[in-house]
This record gives structure tokens, sequence and C-alpha cells, in this order.
């Protein structure tokens, strides 16, 4: 009788629109992966196992569901801690308990109150810190807060500058200069801004005066070298830029010397101070600013500041999370620093199919999925996170729409056949 079959065809096909309806209902849900429905022929047992040609099969079933985990399209968002997977892998996500990992490519993110990433079901975002570097953690901003909270008096100050070789030695000239005598044409200068201990800002204007006497082997030409403090009278560093007949710079207070240190004096009363509080082989004494002179030149040219730089900053409060293609987060301050504070942890399964699906876009591991592989993005099959962005749903709505004539179709025919079935059933009944 064809009653089974039809039965398990309309069974079937009702399976098919359901898994086509649920994935035209998430086909603007981020991350979501289309379903897929498998079937199978279902044949009667054979007591002896004997089979043969004249065997007919007793329906249809269906043999799984399963997910297509293709890339989705990456769209843009205006949220920084949304993100996207370029590649394979999962976000790996810790529920509130601690008691549940779970798996999504839904990169739907926000902080909660206590400063951790989450999703809209609260779970946590994990990933690698200094406190963890080798095992997945939960991310939370809040170590940020307290790593640029206070400021960082400078004590490194990077100026690499052209001297003009034509230059002369003005006359009159005391010692230390005055400011007046510096005012020349023949005297150039460059304004660096620095930051003392409490976070304040102060200004070092450094001053070139052509026409010392060089004492470093190989030197030809020098120049002596002034400081002023916020506008402060001149005071001399003891140190003179002296170069070779080629114009590069032979050394300040040795040969091969390119730096030298000033011990920045605060006014009276000022209690402040430039510099590193203690001092350590290899840097400038405490209290005292360096200035690398690296690069710097003498050429026939003008005078030109090619670079400058200094590592000092003022106090500065977290204004923002940066997300880079490795998975790296970092905190942006108001200061202008960043600093990382964790990276993305991804996990890849042998076989994606076998993972069981949670709800709210996210699904745990299962022995058929095998064990999960964690890892930063780009390493190994992972792929690169594209922050600022979120992957839409793979369904394709065209494909689903032609999925679900199809199915109908089927349902229909299956339903006919067992219309006909009952037609054929009612003959015999009339039969006399």
């Amino acid at each position: 009788m064809a009653f089974q079959q039809g039965l398990s065809g309309l069974a079937s096909a009702s399976t098919a629109l359901d898994v086509i309806s649920n994935n035209v209902a998430n086909a603007s849900n981020a991350g979501f992966k289309s379903g897929g429905t498998q079937f199978a022929d279902v044949y009667a047992a054979s007591l002896n196992g004997v089979s043969g040609g004249t065997q007919v099969g007793i329906g249809t079933a269906v043999g799984r569901v399963a997910q297509e985990f293709s890339q989705g399209n990456i769209t843009a968002t205006a949220n920084p801690l949304d993100m996207a997977i370029n590649g394979q892998g999962f976000f790996t996500l810790q529920s509130a308990d601690g008691k549940q990992v779970a798996y999504s490519r839904n990169g739907q993110y926000q902080l909660d109150k206590d400063g951790y990433i989450v999703n809209a079901s609260g779970f946590k975002l994990m990933g690698y810190t200094t406190a963890s570097p080798s095992i997945a953690v939960p991310i939370t901003t809040n170590v940020a807060s307290a790593l640029m909270g206070a400021p960082k008096p400078t004590d490194t100050v990077g100026l690499a500058v052209n001297m003009n070789s034509k230059a002369t030695r003005p006359s009159p000239l005391s010692t230390p200069p005055t400011v007046a005598q510096l005012t020349n044409d023949n005297v150039f200068a460059t304004a660096t801004t620095i930051y003392d201990s409490k976070g304040g800002s102060h200004v070092v204007t450094s001053y070139f005066v052509p026409g010392a006497t060089p004492t470093l082997a190989g030197a030809s030409s020098a120049w002596d070298v002034y400081y002023s403090l916020d506008g402060a009278a001149p005071a001399a560093t003891g140190t003179t830029m002296q170069y070779d007949t080629t114009g590069k710079l032979v050394g300040t207070s040795a040969v091969g010397t390119d730096y030298f240190d000033i011990a920045l004096t605060p006014p009276a009363g000022a209690t402040y101070t430039f510099g590193p509080a203690t001092s350590v082989a290899g840097a400038p004494a405490a209290g005292s600013v360096r200035f690398d002179m690296s690069g710097s030149t003498e050429y026939g040219s003008k005078f030109n500041v090619a670079a400058q730089s200094q590592n000092g900053y003022t106090e500065g409060q977290m204004s923002g999370i940066s997300i880079s293609a490795d998975g790296v987060i970092e905190a942006n301050y108001s200061n202008g620093q960043k600093t990382s504070i964790g990276t993305i942890a991804l996990t890849v399964f042998k076989n994606p199919n076998g993972l069981i699906s949670e709800g709210s876009n996210m699904w745990l591991a299962s022995f058929a999925s095998g064990d999960p592989v964690t890892d930063k993005p780009g390493i190994g099959l992972r792929g690169a996170i594209k922050s600022s962005s979120v992957e839409d749903s793979n369904v394709d709505l065209t494909s689903q729409l032609v999925d679900m004539i199809t199915a109908q179709r089927n349902y229909q025919a299956n339903a006919q056949s067992i219309k006909t079935q009952d037609s054929v059933m009612q003959t015999l009944v009339n039969l006399r």
C-alpha cells in the first residue's frame, strides 16, 4: 500500500519546508548559517538478508539537516565592537556563570556593566591576555583604566635636524647668550612640547649656534647647543654637535654618540620633575631628558627639522576600542596613547556540521564535531578579523524561494499518491 510511502513523503516535505522557512526567517540575521535537508530512502528489513530486483522501498526519511558554513558577505557598521571573521573559525564565548563555552559567527558585541565584551545573550568574548597568554579567558576592558590613567614624564626627545653649513657664528655672543643674541638668522631653533611628572605640558626650545671648536676625531665643524624651558633664559647644555666633511654627525660628547642628556630644572618651588625617577643603565639619568639627534646632518641647504618626537604624555581616560586584523584589541586614550588589552580567540573544528545548535546564533561542541582547537586569528586555518563589520547571513533568498516551490510540489505529489491509493482501495471495497 502506498499510504506509508506517501505519509513519509509528506513528513519529509514538511520538514524541508520547515528548514526553508527557518532559512528565510533568518535571512537578515548576522552570522546565521543556512540549513539544508538531506533525505534517505527507506527499505523494509529482510529476515534472510536477501534482496532482489523486485524490492520496493517503503518511503523516505530525513537523513539530517546539515548547515552550510560558507562565508557570508561582510557589511560595515558604526560599532567598533562589531567584528566579522573573514575565513574559517568561530568566536569563542563563555556563559555569564562560566559553566558553558559556546561558539558563534555572529560578531555583534557590546560592553556590559563590568567591562566585558558580550553578545546579546550575555556570553563573554574570550581571548588571550597578558595575565593569560596561552589559555583563552573572557576579555575585560577594566584593566585598561589603570594602564594609561597616570601621566608619563618625558625622558626622551627625538630630533633629526639639518644644520645649514653656510651659517656663520653671530657676534657678539655672551656665555650663555641672551635670547636677543639667539634671535639671529644664523642661529637655528626648534620647540618641543614635553610633559612633567604630573602631566603638565611645557615647551623646551633647543638653540643651535654655529662656529664652535670641533674636538672629536674626524670632526671638521661644530655647533653649540643651548636650551630654554618655558621661555626662561637660555642655558648651555655643555654639548656640541660635531660633523665631518661630508655633513654626517660624528658625535655629541663622544665619537659615535648621537645623543645628549639635559637636566631640565623646573622653576623654584615647583614640585614636578622631568625624566625618569631613578637611573637605569642605558637610559638618561634621573631627572634628565635625553635628546636623541640620530639622523641629524650638516648640509648646504636651509635648517630643517626632518623628524621630531617625545615619549611623555598627560593623564588619559579610555576613549574607545579598536581591533586589528590579527585580533588584537587596543584601548585608545584621550592622551593619544594605545595599549593592548587582549587578543581574540578563534576556534576551528574538524567537522563543523557536528556542532549542536544552541540558538542565539551559537553552537556547542560535540563528539561528532571533534575537539575544539583554539588559537589567535590568522594562525593555521583561522581567518582574519574585520572590525566595525558583521558577517551577513549566507542565506540565498532566491535559491530558498525556488526550493520552497519544489518542496511544495513534492508535498502535493505525495498527497496525490495517498489520494490515488485511497481511490484504489475504494475500487476494491466496491467490488461485488
